[in-house]
């Protein structure tokens, strides 16, 4: 279990840690106790076979509780790793006990084509085998990959073929991150000379080591720029950071290197101003998102996040309409005597007005669902007329309860408790609590994926791998000893 844990080739085990256990055992306990200890076996073979053991009792503990819950939702993506195979994954967010937990279903390979149809016919067979219920399903998180949720033949089609009351919900990571990206011409022509700044310092070695010398002989807190790529979302705001804070350096090495179009440009008042401002805006984005990531945070945290960012966007351009450039720390700090350039403050008004514009187009509904999911947030707080008829009833018994209203605490503890007691309007909440609001897990799971399954391992089968490196399910091991000493008395 350790050796898929910590994502290591599965001969790890004869060649560093026997080794060392068996030495380690000889000093010590001496070398009739080293003998013994030799008799265990930590070959390949022997350690793959054992990880897949652990592996199948983990999926079926999963399948147990997946089975045995109200409700459940599921996020699904997939991706190619290194031997060119596209690598489907699932996971699944269920109620288990008093809590609502998250694991990992399956991850197979995509033998052909990753279409809809293949990718519902991969899930509708694991469905089948493994006796999971569509009508318990009530929510299914994608990337809003045009075969997840094409409006004919998408998977998410499909899906509420089985299913028609299927909620589907794109990542909100993936939408704060598209809506992030819009710029007025003057600001991405600002971020496309950083950009080329960055590059021709960090493009050749001779470059970076003569940087790197300039920062030490200045005594910079840095001593390095950093790259930025699209689909690291948090990359370009980290690559403008550090770029600001070591402008005084990268102005005297343009300078040294003769570099004198980028280096007039990158001197220029006007852009130092604007670059400061997208430090500033960029950095608050980056904040944003690494809200939204994380495990086990259900989705109405997630719309509070992105109100919140929607809300400070009106209250910052406000202010700069003021021409109070407060709110944004590095371009406050950098304004000569403390005032706006009135083309500036209509470029900075213009693009965080295009910001709100583009996340209102995202985000078209999160008004309307906040109004909807108001009776779970709080039910001691909310009016029948706020939540659907049929329900009404159920939710004055629950309103006027006073022992579950000293109780009400944390959401889905609350709401799990009295599934039994009040079960029409708890079922609700479930079906809300449960979904997934991103595909985070996926993502993260594909860096694990990316570590355990490389150039030297593209052969292996990853599931089980992947699965005992990413579950928090323990395995039940005492079982699994008695089940094969079973086998070898037979």
């Amino acid at each position: 279990m350790l050796i898929a844990k910590s994502k290591k080739s599965h001969n790890i085990g004869e060649t560093l840690i026997k080794p060392s256990i068996l030495c380690a055992a000889q000093l010590i306990l001496g070398k009739d106790s080293a003998n013994k200890l030799s008799q265990i076996s930590l070959s390949n073979d022997t350690v793959q076979r054992r990880i897949h053991e652990l592996s199948q009792d983990i999926k079926e503990q999963t399948l147990e509780l997946v089975r045995a819950s109200p409700v459940f939702a599921i996020q699904c993506d997939e991706t190619t790793y290194i031997a060119q195979c596209a690598q489907f994954l699932m996971y699944a967010r269920f109620v288990s006990g008093n809590n609502i937990k998250e694991e990992i279903l399956f991850c197979c390979p995509m033998e052909s084509c990753t279409t809809a149809e293949a990718i519902f016919k991969v899930t509708s067979d694991f469905f089948k085998e493994n006796k999971l219920s569509w009508d318990s399903l009530i929510g299914v998180c994608n990337d809003g990959a045009p075969a997840m949720v094409g409006l004919r033949s998408g998977f998410i089609t499909k899906v509420k073929e089985k299913n028609p009351s299927v909620i589907s919900t794109h990542c909100i990571i993936h939408r704060e991150s598209l809506a992030s990206r819009t710029l007025p011409d003057e600001m991405r022509d600002v971020l496309n000379v950083a950009i080329k700044v960055v590059n021709f310092i960090k493009s050749g070695a001779l470059n970076s080591r003569l940087f790197k010398l300039l920062c030490k002989d200045m005594d910079s807190e840095h001593e390095a720029l950093l790259f930025h790529t699209n689909i690291r979302w948090l990359s370009k705001g980290n690559m403008l950071e550090r770029l600001y804070e070591l402008r005084e350096e990268v102005i005297i090495f343009l300078d040294s290197q003769q570099k004198a179009a980028l280096h007039d440009k990158f001197k220029s008042d006007s852009f130092q101003i604007i670059l400061a401002y997208l430090v500033d805006i960029f950095e608050s984005l980056n904040a944003v998102n690494l809200k939204l990531q994380g495990k086990n945070i259900h989705i109405i945290s997630h719309h509070d996040t992105i109100r919140t960012s929607m809300a400070k966007l009106d209250l910052w351009k406000c202010r700069i309409q003021q021409g109070n450039a407060a709110s944004f720390r590095n371009l406050d700090s950098g304004l000569a005597h403390g005032n706006l350039d009135p083309e500036l403050k209509i470029l900075i008004i213009t693009h965080l007005s295009s910001l709100k514009a583009e996340f209102t187009k995202y985000f078209p509904d999160i008004d309307d669902m906040r109004e909807s999911w108001k009776f779970i947030r709080n039910p001691f707080q909310c009016e029948f007329a706020n939540v659907a008829e049929e329900i009404q009833e159920e939710f004055l018994e629950l309103k006027f309860n006073s022992t579950a209203k000293d109780e009400f605490n944390d959401l889905e503890t609350f709401w799990i408790k009295y599934h039994s007691v009040y079960p029409l309007i708890s079922h609700q909440a479930l079906r809300v609590l449960t979904m997934f609001g991103s595909t985070y897990l996926c993502e993260t799971a594909f860096s694990t994926l990316t570590a355990i399954k490389t150039k030297y391992r593209n052969r292996l089968d990853v599931e089980d791998d992947l699965r005992c490196a990413l579950s928090n399910i323990k395995p039940r091991i005492q079982d699994l000893v008695s089940k094969k000493q079973c086998q070898v008395s037979h």
